[in-house]
């Protein structure tokens, strides 16, 4: 028992030696240890604290420099605004100097012209002395005053001018009497001119009739735009009255009076009619008036049996559908003189092709689409020579006026032929044919104009509306153009009542949105 007692104690006395010694051992390592984290710390805080005053002095160094830089610019700055200053500073006082002296200068010239003044005052004051004096010794050595040498001087000048005027009155009564035969000619023309007017007017105007007087309101439009629109796209004046179911299309030219007809039949069968569509509608039947100009002069020399015609000659003959020569249609009247030609020719043994060919051409110079400066017979034979025709056939037309020389037999037969085509009873009108010429003459003077785009003559030729380019002609300028305009016709041409000029200036914006 005691034994056991013993063994116990040993134990617990062992164990508490055990966990003594441990328990120191243990305690030495964490005290090592702790002493070793210390140090560690104490050597991680030094570098850190070196590193943060290295961060310090590259900062600090870094702000310096900037600093430093900042300050030179300003500095340069600076500098280069004194040196702008100096300069400017020296201008001025270079300016100030130049002043003066100009100053000086004029105070110098002012004092010249006073006395230059001065000098012309003086002189001027002698002028009038020996004036008034040589005046005085006039009047005594005429025996008569100032007044009353002008009143004997008027009196001799109105007798010389009573003289002269006695002397033109008498020539001018020689001239007169010379000259009266032919001014009574020209009175008769003109009072015939003024009695045909029914006989133009039946030869320039188109009747387009209407279903119903409903259709008149469209086509007038809102404020009468469509009728504006219309008469401006084809120059031809369009008349609404009271007639019944039926619109007037007048204009002496036929091609537009039939585009404008054609135009009004599409737009009214289509029931659309406003400016944009009228626009359209006039530029498609433009084009399809022209093709069929091209099919009637190729189907003409079809039938007349003419070969191998230069297209644009063809094209030329076909406008003679729409042209007429004193009241006669051009393409019926060139037929004819084909037909007969080509039977003289036969008869006399000469080529009656030729003959034909050069019938049907012989007022091809009446047609172009720029009224040229040369006779109508002379253009034509320029235009077959341009377009390599026969020289006898280029002969026959230059010659059927006798313009230019004959040199072949088949120009007098051509000759022949135009007479007796014109010279069958009604077949012409001479006086229709003056009055187109005539408005012709007016569109073509005012297509004379710089900024004119087209021209047109309609009332019979009462009116000329004048269409001008917005971007060449100002509104000031289409007044002076509407002024020199209506003066040059007045001194140039002869014609009854009065013309009126209207100058329309348009200005169009359009784009497209995609």
């Amino acid at each position: 028992m005691n034994i056991v007692i013993g063994i116990i104690i040993g134990i617990v006395v062992g164990g508490g030696v055990g966990v003594w010694l441990t328990t120191g051992m243990l305690r030495n390592k964490l005290l090592a240890k702790s002493q070793q984290v210390l140090k560690d710390a104490e050597e991680k805080g030094e570098m850190i604290k070196k590193d943060k005053i290295l961060q310090a002095k590259e900062k600090f160094l870094q702000m310096k420099s900037e600093h430093d830089k900042q300050v030179n610019e300003k500095n340069i700055a600076i500098r280069e605004q004194e040196n702008k200053l100096k300069q400017r500073e020296n201008t001025l006082n270079q300016k100030v100097e130049d002043l003066q002296k100009k100053s000086n200068e004029l105070k110098q010239v002012s004092e010249n012209l006073n006395g230059q003044i001065e000098v012309l005052r003086k002189r001027q004051a002698e002028v009038e002395k020996v004036y008034n004096e040589s005046i005085e010794k006039l009047e005594h050595i005429a025996g008569m005053t100032a007044d009353e040498a002008k009143q004997n001087l008027v009196e001799m000048m109105t007798d010389e001018a009573r003289a002269e005027a006695s002397n033109s009155i008498m020539d001018i009564v020689e001239e007169a009497k010379i000259t009266a035969n032919e001014q009574a000619k020209k009175i008769v023309i003109q009072s015939i001119q003024r009695t045909a007017t029914e006989n133009a007017i039946e030869n320039t105007v188109s009747v387009f009739n209407l279903e119903n007087e409903e259709v008149k309101g469209r086509i007038i439009g809102r404020e009468g735009r469509n009728i504006r629109a219309l008469e401006s796209l084809t120059g031809v004046e369009v008349i609404i009255d009271d007639s019944p179911d039926a619109i007037i299309l007048s204009g002496f030219d036929p091609v537009r009076r039939e585009i404008a007809r054609l135009s009004l039949h599409k737009l009214v069968t289509d029931g659309r009619i406003h400016p944009a569509r009228i626009e359209e509608v006039v530029a498609k039947t433009r084009r399809q008036i022209e093709q069929e100009i091209a099919e009637v002069g190729k189907r003409t020399c079809i039938d007349l049996g003419i070969n191998n015609m230069n297209h644009e000659l063809m094209r030329m003959v076909g406008r003679m559908k729409y042209r007429s020569s004193y009241g006669q249609n051009l393409l019926q009247h060139s037929r004819e003189v084909a037909n007969l030609a080509a039977t003289m020719a036969s008869e006399l043994g000469l080529n009656p092709k030729l003959a034909k060919r050069a019938g049907l051409l012989h007022d091809i110079g009446k047609v172009p689409e720029t009224e040229p400066e040369l006779p109508h017979a002379i253009f034509g034979m320029k235009l077959a020579e341009k377009y390599k025709e026969h020289p006898d056939v280029c002969n026959a037309i230059g010659a059927h006026h006798d313009e230019t020389e004959m040199t072949n037999l088949i120009s007098p037969i051509i000759q022949v032929c135009d007479a007796i085509s014109g010279a069958r009873p009604g077949a012409r009108r001479e006086v229709v044919e003056a009055y187109i010429n005539r408005l012709k003459k007016l569109e073509d003077m005012a297509m004379t104009y710089p900024g004119v785009v087209k021209t047109y003559a309609i009332q019979a030729g009462r009116e000329l509306r004048v269409i001008v380019g917005a971007e060449k002609v100002s509104d000031a300028e289409a007044t002076k153009l509407s002024f020199d305009l209506s003066r040059q016709i007045q001194n140039e041409m002869t014609y009854p009542g009065q013309i009126k000029v209207t100058v329309i200036r348009e200005t169009r914006a359009v784009n497209y949105a995609k």
